[in-house]
């Protein structure tokens, strides 16, 4: 694997003698798979004791693991399509760990796509509190939202707009944001060898000047008392620890955590970023990272954006004979149709306009011909108490794999109601259907079959 010359006079001035050797053996060695389980629908005690993989412990993150891809496919097994985890590379898993979420707090996850970090956040968010998952990309979203989707959590949007534009609109207003800036992404250069063919001496130049910009807008939105965890990708030093303190220069009252180090984690390079944390795969079980936690002091005098809570909500005629199938609470939110669309919002910005909305909150269900049909989005937000026709199948039953295919399924021996029925595996619920007598006809969505 040929490195780029100028990459490798950089690694050489940051690493000793000793461990820029380790650095180059490291690409003889593989790359490390984790998956994290979705602790908003499942524990980790509970998902180990039904896992069919062979799983070992991260130890920077309680609910990731490893396994041996060469091996295992967990993207190939019904609990992925149920949502009960999410494939995640282990480095990955550090900086949205370090966020402590409080009630009623409100969360930007600025550079999102493809989901795994905001994903993250979900599953530690109590429901009072709410994301707002951004890409620049709007293609890049729609994987973005799908991987939301499948938290089952409702407490979100996905936007799609450039976070120096949006700081235009809104300052002073998120508790907590997550900035998992766009880099050169040197640390994944074993993960994904195509990256080094895209490297270039500038490169480091270049995402700099757009760091800097990102994280000049997130310091314009974070309230008096917030926090930015800033992460990277790459071991360049002019995109992670210059960024940091070009933050600290930019705002006095921006107060550099010391982060928890785990076996194998490095500090930053010099006594005014030694606080952060830089993962190289020669020292830890996963790729490169880098991630800093900073924590703005000053009393919370202003706050330009505020949570609607409560909203006066009206449930749409044509949707109240399918909800009264529903045994879900809708007190804190509100249904709104858009274009043939329903969603359920639950919390509503009051000046949150003119921005690229690709999701204001969960899907519920679209209108087709004055009829409405129930979303697999809204399939995965319900626990199977929660709906009052179930069909229960086994991961092995190999009907569970039709239906994933998007098949229609005989389930006569079943006995159930005709009408929509919620199709869970395990106990987990997957999507919709509808029974006719004994077949049902699948009503999966196309974008989350089984490929």
């Amino acid at each position: 694997m040929a490195l780029p010359e100028k990459f490798l006079k950089n690694m050489q001035e940051i690493l000793s003698d000793e461990n820029y050797q380790n650095y180059l053996d490291s690409f003889l060695c593989d790359r490390y798979y984790g998956l994290r389980v979705n602790t908003s629908k499942i524990s980790v005690e509970d998902f180990l004791r039904i896992s069919p993989f062979e799983l070992k412990p991260v130890s920077w993150c309680k609910e990731g693991f490893y396994y041996d891809g060469k091996k295992e496919r967990p993207a190939k097994h019904p609990y992925y399509y149920a949502g009960l985890y999410y494939l995640q590379e282990p480095s990955a898993m550090y900086p949205a760990s370090i966020l402590d979420i409080k009630e009623n707090e409100i969360v930007l996850d600025g550079c999102a796509a493809p989901g795994g970090k905001s994903s993250q956040l979900l599953a530690k968010m109590p429901d009072s509190s709410y994301l707002i998952s951004n890409d620049i990309s709007p293609s890049r979203c729609m994987g973005l939202l799908k991987n939301l989707t499948l938290t089952g959590r409702d407490n979100y949007c996905v936007i799609s707009t450039d976070l120096v534009e949006l700081s235009k609109k809104v300052q002073n207003c998120f508790d907590k944001i997550l900035l998992d800036a766009p880099c050169s992404g040197e640390g994944m250069f074993r993960k994904d060898p195509a990256l080094i063919n895209q490297w270039y001496p500038e490169i480091n130049d270049f995402y700099q000047q757009k760091q800097k910009q990102i994280i000049q807008a997130a310091l314009r939105m974070l309230k008096p008392t917030g926090q930015i965890v800033y992460s990277t990708c790459t071991f360049s030093k002019m995109e992670d620890e210059d960024i940091v303190e070009f933050a600290i220069e930019n705002d006095s009252n921006l107060q550099l955590e010391r982060l928890e180090k785990f076996d194998g984690f490095c500090d930053g390079l010099n006594e005014k970023t030694k606080d952060c944390a830089r993962l190289y795969p020669f020292l830890i079980d996963g790729e490169g990272h880098f991630t800093a936690l900073l924590t703005r002091l000053g009393s919370n005098k202003t706050q330009s954006f505020e949570l609607n809570n409560g909203h006066k909500y009206d449930i749409i005629e044509s949707i109240k004979e399918f909800l009264s199938l529903v045994n879900k609470g809708w007190a804190n939110g509100y249904f709104k149709r858009i274009n043939d669309k329903i969603y359920y919002i639950k919390n509503q910005f009051e000046n949150f306009s003119k921005v690229r909305t690709i999701s204001s909150g969960l899907m519920v269900g679209t209108m087709k011909n004055n009829r409405f049909e129930p979303s697999t989005a809204l399939a995965l937000s319900l626990k199977m108490n929660q709906f009052a026709n179930v069909l229960n199948l086994k991961s092995d039953d190999i009907r569970t794999i039709k239906y994933l295919k998007g098949e229609t399924i005989n389930i006569a021996q079943e006995k159930l109601d005709d009408g929509y029925v919620l199709v869970c595996v395990d106990g987990y619920s997957l999507g919709f259907g509808k029974n006719s007598g004994g077949v049902l006809k699948n009503k999966y969505e196309v974008n989350y079959r089984w490929q």
